[in-house]
């Protein structure tokens, strides 16, 4: 394995600690934005690789929650039936049908992390998917702010409609139902700290943009 456990851990947390700092800084700012899809590949490189069971199954799931996240977002766009109304810029990469390619592979990062997360602390098998999704919607929470910021994307609306958060919630609890149904190992230690890392970067970029650190 190239990475050892606490290095992929410190090089998770360096790389999102210096993304909030490099993005708030009017000096590096243009870096760091450039730089997001190099992060979340990296990000999601790190997780699979301490993923212990390649088989069928897992394949299967990876291929079903990139395809689903990709196309509920094109039809999210272009409909705006399912998060309301929106449109992607152009920080998140490379698109396809107006949607960036990279948003498939971020709801399988956010979705496998969490329901490795919530394989782990939940006892009740029937509740961790309910569970896990409330806590990407809670994620989601803070990641708005700092996504229309950024131009991740933005909103046709002056406020983000409550659609958002109720679409991000089935999509989530579908995705993470697959999760927990497909039958290959959920035992990932670096899975915890990605989730960690999420919270930690949009919630740390959206505290110090409200103080003005810079």
């Amino acid at each position: 394995m190239p990475f050892s456990f606490p290095a992929a851990r410190g090089l998770l947390l360096a790389m999102h600690v210096s993304g909030i700092i490099g993005l708030l800084h009017p000096f590096t700012h243009d870096l760091f934005l450039a730089l997001v899809p190099l992060n979340l590949l990296v990000t999601a490189g790190l997780l699979f690789m301490f993923h212990r069971d390649f088989g069928r199954p897992f394949l299967v799931f990876c291929l079903l929650t990139y395809a689903a996240g990709f196309l509920v977002e094109v039809a999210g766009v272009h409909t705006g039936l399912i998060f309301g109304s929106y449109a992607y810029g152009a920080a998140l990469g490379f698109k396809l049908w107006e949607v960036p390619l990279l948003i498939g592979v971020n709801w399988l990062v956010l979705v496998y992390s969490t329901g490795v997360v919530t394989q782990k602390v939940i006892p009740v098998r029937w509740a961790r998917p309910l569970a896990g999704a409330a806590v990407l919607v809670l994620l989601d929470l803070f990641i708005e702010p700092v996504a229309i910021r950024y131009d991740f994307w933005g909103w046709h609306t002056a406020d983000i409609p409550l659609r958002n958060y109720v679409g991000w919630y089935g999509t989530s609890l579908v995705l993470l139902v697959l999760f927990a149904a497909l039958p290959f190992r959920k035992d990932n230690p670096l899975a915890p700290w990605v989730l960690g890392v999420q919270f930690l970067f949009f919630c740390g970029t959206a505290l110090f943009e409200r103080a003005n650190f810079f």
